[in-house]
């Protein structure tokens, strides 16, 4: 009786040290996000924008879709539309009559970004669309015919290549979401909507969005070893 109690105080008295060296062993260690970890993120992203095509007041959407690495530089697509309050002139039917339309464009391309400071809450970053698209002269609202109208409307859209540089403010709401405000200018090549007339969308524009997905895809917790003091 006396040898069993004896082999159970020494089981316990074992347990017992060993699970203290263990807790000696954890606390040389800590638990932390390694912001140097590189993290992958994708998101969608929509926008609005104001600017001026000669002197015009001109509205423009956005939509973009964008891989992030390691939060420093975004690749991706996107597309825009445009309508800019034109009564362009110069655009002449076959019957005499002179167009005084608005201007419509739709143009996307790749999207490229390098983000600067990208570990604050604020981010600086300058975006480049690379792309092309149409422009159109909107003579919807013209009482022709519809050999007219057959006829014409191969004349009044024209391809372009665009574009378009810019600066970005970015906002970090969280890791799903993020703020975008910028100023950006557009070239653009010639469309030639008639013989007798031709049209550059070329102007500065400033924009608001929203990007909605994931910006630190795969961030893990990592421990790291406590240095002795000396």
């Amino acid at each position: 009786m006396k040898l069993q109690k004896a082999t159970l105080l020494f089981f316990l008295t074992f347990i017992l040290y060993q699970g203290n060296a263990q807790d000696s062993k954890d606390n040389n260690y800590i638990e932390f996000n390694d912001r140097k970890n590189i993290v992958h993120g994708v998101y969608l992203g929509i926008s609005g924008g104001y600017g001026q095509i000669k002197g015009k007041s001109t509205y423009i959407t956005g939509l973009k879709l964008a891989y992030v690495a390691n939060r420093k530089f975004e690749i991706g697509l996107v597309v825009k539309g445009l309508y800019s309050n034109q009564n362009l002139s110069g655009i002449i039917l076959s019957d005499g009559t002179e167009l005084g339309p608005d201007l419509g464009a739709v143009y996307g391309g790749f999207h490229l970004e390098p983000i600067f400071f990208s570990e604050a809450k604020v981010n600086l970053s300058f975006p480049l669309l690379i792309g092309a698209g149409a422009a159109g002269a909107g003579y919807f609202e013209l009482n022709l015919t519809e050999e007219e109208e057959a006829k014409e409307r191969n004349s009044l859209f024209s391809s372009l290549y665009v574009v378009e540089p810019g600066v970005n403010v970015l906002y970090n709401i969280s890791r799903y979401v993020q703020l975008e405000a910028g100023i950006k200018y557009r070239f653009s090549g010639k469309a030639v909507l008639t013989p007798n007339a031709f049209v550059r969308i070329n102007g500065f524009s400033t924009s608001l969005g929203i990007k909605i997905g994931v910006f630190n895809l795969g961030r893990n917790r990592y421990k790291k070893k406590i240095s002795d003091d000396k």
